[in-house]
């Protein structure tokens, strides 16, 4: 088998878009490009005009742009999980609350125009991200953020409204990615397609039309990080199996976004063409989203039975072949607190228990009920997996099932409206902690738009959490976090996948190429003999 097993610690699972990294011609042992293809897309919509604004975005595609081009105060290191200093020389809590947090700032940071980065900018680039609160940006992370100040040039202060001792991780995200406060406004989005900020990388080029972003090195760039290519080009492909094509052609080095179970399978067996498959744990989900308040989904018991009968292992093993586990938790596995609360609530697959649930709730079947899926996203296998939901709920007799595919550009905002009875939707972790698969989805204004609110969770839980530095102090209010939700079934997990990067013979890198929320840091690609 032509793969290679990546053991790689905490890695988790924002499998990222591909990329094309240039060689490095001054003597780091780079001589040419590396391709990294992506299916994913970046571009303006009308819905959507500031595509590059980190306040306007809160897209795993995007954000691996953003951790390339933006500093932020804290960084997911090179392997683990916990966050350490980026932009910031120092950082830490000053109290025993955990809700004051200050950083001292690097000397010497400039943007890519050379302006100076001065700790004005960290606190204007933050608070603008909550003053904007742009619908699909990231603003919901920062909510325990009461305000921040900048008492010195190099030093920012931040005071919370609740103790928070995740919020070193937020600050590694491109949700607190620094701006220059001369370029960008502090009251609207930056549109169109440019970048200004201090990271390893410039946007040297954006053609939307073509399909390629070209990064380069920032030679003004002042931080620890090695980069090891001149050049780095983001290209973008209709389909998987276009972006393959590209890869046997020599015209792509790296590829992950989205391939197909079918193409991993035939990558992995072949070695003649030079191409290996990495494959590598991660803790990617994929769950329905209810409209709870919705005229049908919005009974529980129609919930409740929709999670008694989907067979999980059916997917992962006739849609995904066994790229993917079955999934019993909006937590993955991996992660301090998982728990596997739809198993113990349901069990195994069942139409008769779900035919009493209804019949208990009173209602009459078949029920009629749509599944909305996003064609060019997720990948090719969505299609096939939605179709095999909606076989599922038919061949039960309690349900009338039926799908539709919608483009990514009109999908994501129309379900950020509530728009769709029953949707699927992914998500890549912003940092490798439970709580980041807890307060996006249920905290208030959390960033599916839902309606669902749960006291306990949002009064108790997450706040209770919050407090603990020592994360291995929170498991019971996470399972009792995952309970709930298994109860009430706002969402309803799927499973979680691995991950692959599929590279041709002779790019380095590759096992260092992903951050421990599998966040995409190119400045570790390169080329040279591989051992």
């Amino acid at each position: 088998m032509n793969r290679k097993l990546l053991v790689l610690p905490a890695v988790v699972g924002v499998l990222a878009p591909a990329l094309v990294a240039c060689g490095d011609e001054s003597g780091s042992g780079n001589s040419g490009a590396i391709v990294v293809g992506t299916t994913d897309r970046i571009e303006a919509t009308a819905e959507a005009p500031a595509p590059l604004d980190p306040a306007a975005v809160y897209d795993v595609t995007t954000w691996n742009v953003f951790r390339n081009t933006f500093q932020t105060l804290m960084r997911l290191p090179r392997a683990g999980n916990q966050p350490e200093e980026e932009a910031a020389e120092e950082c830490g809590f000053t109290d025993q609350r955990s809700a004051q947090y200050r950083c001292t700032l690097r000397e010497g940071l400039t943007f890519s125009n050379g302006h100076e980065l001065t700790a004005e900018d960290v606190a204007f680039s933050i608070e603008r991200v909550r003053d904007i609160a742009d619908p699909g940006g990231p603003a919901s992370l920062l909510d325990t953020l009461d305000r921040v100040e900048a008492p010195s040039e190099h030093e920012v202060v931040f005071h919370l409204k609740q103790p928070d001792a995740t919020f070193p991780h937020k600050l590694a995200t491109p949700a607190a990615a620094i701006v220059d406060s001369e370029v960008y406004a502090a009251d609207k989005a930056r549109e169109g397609y440019e970048i200004t900020g201090s990271g390893p990388y410039v946007l040297e080029s954006f053609d939307s039309g073509s399909g390629r972003v070209v990064l380069a090195r920032n030679e003004r760039y002042q931080g620890d990080l090695e980069v090891r290519n001149d050049r780095v080009e983001l290209r973008f492909f209709d389909d998987s199996e276009a972006m393959e094509k590209a890869m046997r052609a020599g015209d792509v080095d790296v590829m992950n976004r989205s391939m197909s179970p079918e193409q991993i399978e035939r990558l992995t067996g072949e070695q003649s063409d030079g191409i290996e498959v990495f494959e590598m744990s991660g803790q990617e989900i994929r769950y329905l989203v209810f409209a709870t308040d919705g005229k049908t989904v919005g009974r529980d018991a129609v919930r409740r039975a929709i999670a008694q009968v989907v067979d999980r292992g059916e997917l992962v093993r006739d849609v995904y072949e066994r790229t993917a586990e079955p999934l019993y938790s909006i937590v993955p596995s991996g992660l301090t607190g998982h728990h596997n609360s739809f198993f113990n609530t349901y069990g195994e697959p069942s139409a008769e228990e779900a035919r009493a649930i209804l019949e208990r709730a009173g209602i009459d079947t078949p029920v009629e009920v749509r599944l909305t899926y996003t064609t060019d996203h997720y990948g090719p296998a969505t299609k096939k997996e939605f179709r095999t939901l909606a076989g599922q709920l038919n061949d039960s007799g309690l349900f009338e099932a039926t799908v539709e595919g919608v483009p990514w550009k009109t999908y994501l905002p129309a379900a950020r409206k509530q728009q769709y009875e029953i949707y699927g939707m992914g998500w890549f972790p912003d940092f490798p902690d439970p709580d980041n698969f807890i307060a996006p989805f249920f905290a208030k204004d959390n960033f599916l738009g839902s309606p669902y609110a749960n006291n306990e969770i949002r009064g108790r839980l997450i706040p209770r959490t919050r407090v603990k530095e020592k994360r291995d102090a929170t498991v019971d209010d996470f399972v009792r976090a995952q309970d709930i939700v298994a109860e009430e079934v706002p969402v309803l997990p799927l499973w979680q996948g691995k991950q692959y990067v599929a590279a041709r013979e002779g790019v380095t890198g590759v096992e260092w190429a992903l951050n421990s929320s599998s966040g995409l840091q190119l400045w570790e690609l390169g080329r040279g003999v591989q051992s």
